[in-house]
């Protein structure tokens, strides 16, 4: 069976006096933004609109956050390299060549 490798991220934000947000995104940028989403969320702040995506400047709201209590706030965001396993129907294989056409003789003599 041959597999193919697939890019996933997952996002971890959370509290120690409350139950963590995990999530799991298909692109690093879809991760960021969620981060942005959920520290703002957490902060009382207004969305950010959309426009270009700055992971540093997520990354220092997020840290900024972090730091009014150290200890007990975290977040995480990491990428992973999974193996999809592929049916034997998914993988492109020689090109296919069709059939003859058959005989329009009678076959019994």
């Amino acid at each position: 069976m041959s597999y193919e490798m697939v890019s996933a991220y997952t996002l971890l934000v959370g509290q120690s006096d409350d139950r963590p947000t995990v999530s799991v995104h298909t692109t690093a940028d879809d991760a960021w933004r969620a981060l942005d989403r959920e520290i703002r969320e957490r902060c009382g702040m207004r969305p950010r609109p959309r426009r270009h995506l700055d992971a540093d400047a997520i990354a220092r709201l997020a840290n900024a956050w972090r730091a009014a209590d150290p200890e007990g706030r975290y977040w995480n965001v990491t990428s992973h390299r999974l193996p999809i396993p592929l049916p034997v129907i998914a993988r492109s294989g020689p090109e296919l060549v069709p059939a003859a056409r058959p005989s329009r003789r009678w076959p019994f003599g």
